[in-house]
């Protein structure tokens, strides 16, 4: 019962914290991650250990409050920790469950962080998130989020860029739409930390590469 609650206040909190956001980081968003969370931790075999499904479920609903794309108060980088302070969440899951959510952007792993160990829990959310991300969904999201920062949508003359170190993978002001899938989300597939997230990411990694051929030939006149 207590951790109900606890999952309630969560996404009410969700959506104070992200209801005003664009579509592309919206509580829909942090509802299909959560969903996807749950069902891969159940298949890599966490079903059975309560507190790895509450770490999971938590991480899972809190990892977009605080994102720096949408910070607009330094303040804001403690509304989670300070949510699972005034739930009594244990130190030991609160820890795991902060962990995780530090951790699992795309920029932090530019920084070196798959270069270390990670655990089980944090392994689902991350592709959770990551799955969401591409795809159908993730196109979706992608062209949103550039729209809500008025990029352009292709620029030939705008090479996507390599080696990208974490400052300039933040840095996108001279970055069209179209590069994003060249840069971040086409290496997707090839990061994901479980079996059932690399089986589900097979998939969507196919359709955005039809989906990217369709827009070259469109933007190029030949279809």
């Amino acid at each position: 019962m207590a951790r109900r609650e606890t999952v309630k206040k969560a996404e009410e909190l969700v959506e104070m914290a992200m209801g005003g956001n664009d579509a592309s980081h919206d509580p829909s968003h942090v509802w299909r991650v959560r969903d996807l969370a749950l069902s891969l931790a159940e298949e890599e075999g966490l079903s059975s250990k309560t507190d790895s499904m509450e770490i999971v479920e938590l991480a899972a609903l809190l990892h977009d409050i605080g994102d720096y794309k949408y910070l607009r108060d330094p303040s804001e980088e403690k509304v989670v920790e300070d949510f699972l302070e005034e739930e009594g969440i244990e130190d030991n899951k609160k820890q795991k469950i902060l962990a995780i959510i530090k951790g699992m952007g795309f920029k932090e792993e530019i920084a070196g962080l798959s270069k270390v160990d990670y655990s089980p829990e944090f392994g689902v959310v991350q592709d959770a998130d990551r799955l969401d991300a591409i795809g159908a969904i993730g196109i979706a999201r992608c062209f949103t989020f550039g729209g809500s920062k008025k990029r352009a949508l292709h620029n030939p003359a705008i090479r996507p860029r390599t080696s990208l170190s974490k400052e300039a993978y933040m840095n996108k002001e001279e970055q069209t739409t179209v590069n994003h899938f060249h840069e971040k989300l086409l290496k997707i597939k090839d990061m994901m930390k479980t079996k059932a997230g690399q089986r589900r990411a097979e998939k969507r990694h196919k359709f955005m590469e039809e989906f990217l051929k369709e827009f070259y030939d469109e933007w190029d006149q030949k279809a």
